[in-house]
């Protein structure tokens, strides 16, 4: 006589408190999705009366200088930090920090809104 021996995958048998292990594993997944994904940050409703280049520009998720705040916002997102500068010549100056993986920081300047000068430590960020 044969012994015949059945695996159980049912993941009833591994609990993880009290959570069988294929919802566990499924549970994990879907927080790590939700984590890599990117979202898009505006609809294109929102960004049809920008000039042409500066739609491109959002879309590609790219900012360049002379872009407003808002859409910069539209391209990157919200900072990860925003300080308010010293006025300089009685404009009204913004210091934006954008932090990528907490290893590489960008920093945009804004002058009275718009966006004069990009710098950063992020090697995949082209500066032109």
């Amino acid at each position: 006589m044969r012994k015949i021996l059945r695996a159980n995958y049912s993941g009833e048998r591994f609990r993880f408190f009290g959570m069988p292990l294929i919802a566990l594993l499924l549970f994990c997944f879907t927080i790590f999705l939700g984590a890599c994904a990117t979202g898009i940050r505006y609809s294109p409703g929102e960004i049809k009366n920008f000039p042409p280049e500066v739609q491109k520009h959002i879309q590609a998720g790219e900012v360049v200088t002379g872009m407003t705040q808002i859409q910069v916002r539209y391209a990157w997102g919200a900072p990860a930090d925003v300080q308010v500068l010293e006025p300089k010549d009685g404009k009204y100056r913004e210091l934006w920090i954008y932090s990528s993986g907490g290893l590489f920081k960008t920093k945009l300047i804004f002058i009275d809104g718009i966006l004069q000068s990009i710098v950063s430590g992020d090697p995949t960020i082209k500066i032109e």
